[in-house]
């Protein structure tokens, strides 16, 4: 039986875009059969400026890394390390798009690694956990912190011991759900009454919600419930900003990516509309970094006579 082996991985980058941005440091360790064998960790000297709302994040400032290797010496000894062996990596799209772009950059050719996003296995196992992220994970499985928060070792570290944990669940499942696959009739009929009874109490609990609405509105006091639950009512006040008085502080505290964060989905309606000409949809084709596919299951209701 031959050994099972993984290179788990994080990267921490001078920005978000992989097409513009570098990486600033590489974290991997090795696991055989669940076991963590190996470890690889360094920073990278990407020889241009690191984005601050990158900094507040991972915390690596151009000080940090001003002599650490530049990427042309230490990739090699990474790539060497990862081989070609499968990557686990939490949101996986964003570390293998930063390796591949880099090995394209440095010897005009992709990485070969097929990897495992942790993140959306997560995702599949628990689609009840509010968060989706490496603290989620790690909370999931009681995997203590392994470091500094947001650095690339401490988050390899804490994945690799979860993971094994996950892969686990996440084999179960897909095993479970082959078992299914003659059921698929008598499922859809079971699928049909839960979405029908989940409606209704949907519309039951709007309606409740609406009495209280209108019982605090007349002057009501909260309501503790014996389980100790409280009812109470509150009142959010919004504002609207003019987007060019704001945006050089915006950018200055590194929050300018997170306020102005592209609508993808109003984006390809807007390219599929006739509202522009075809140059400005071919500007805005040239603006895409990367593919993502989405498949959801349809369900046509019946025609009613």
């Amino acid at each position: 039986m031959s050994d099972n082996i993984l290179i788990v991985l994080d990267v921490e980058t001078t920005g978000l875009d992989h097409t513009k941005e570098k990486i600033i440091e590489f974290a991997g360790l090795k696991l055989v059969n669940g076991e963590i064998t190996e470890e690889f960790e360094t920073l990278i000297n990407p020889e241009q400026h690191i984005r601050y709302s990158s900094i507040n994040i991972h915390g690596i400032t151009e000080e940090m890394v001003a002599d650490a290797p530049k990427t042309a010496e230490i990739m090699p000894r990474i790539f060497e390390f990862m081989g070609d062996y499968p990557i686990v990596a939490h949101n996986a799209i964003f570390d293998y798009n930063f390796l591949n772009q880099t090995s394209w950059h440095l010897y005009e050719k992709p990485i070969n690694n097929h990897y495992f996003d942790s993140q959306q296995m997560f995702r599949e196992v628990c689609p009840e956990e509010k968060s989706h992220g490496l603290d989620a994970l790690m909370k999931r499985f009681e995997i203590e912190p392994q470091g500094i928060k947001h650095r690339a070792m401490a988050d390899a570290k804490g994945l690799a011991l979860a993971y094994p944990l996950l892969e686990k669940l996440y084999y179960e499942k897909n095993d479970w759900q082959m078992s299914q696959m003659g059921n698929v009739d008598y499922l859809f009929e079971r699928f049909i009454r839960i979405q029908n009874a989940i409606q209704i109490m949907q519309s039951e609990l709007g309606d409740i919600k609406s009495i209280f609405k209108v019982y605090f509105e007349q002057g009501g006091a909260p309501v503790t419930a014996t389980t100790g639950e409280v009812l109470s009512y509150q009142s959010k006040t919004s504002f609207s900003y003019d987007f060019a008085q704001i945006k050089d502080v915006l950018d200055e505290i590194g929050s300018l990516e997170k306020v102005t964060r592209l609508n993808n989905g109003l984006l390809d309606r807007i390219l599929t509309s006739n509202s522009l000409s075809e140059e400005q949809k071919e500007k805005l084709r040239a603006g895409r970094c990367e593919v993502c596919e989405n498949r959801n299951i349809h369900i046509q209701k019946p025609d009613k006579k």
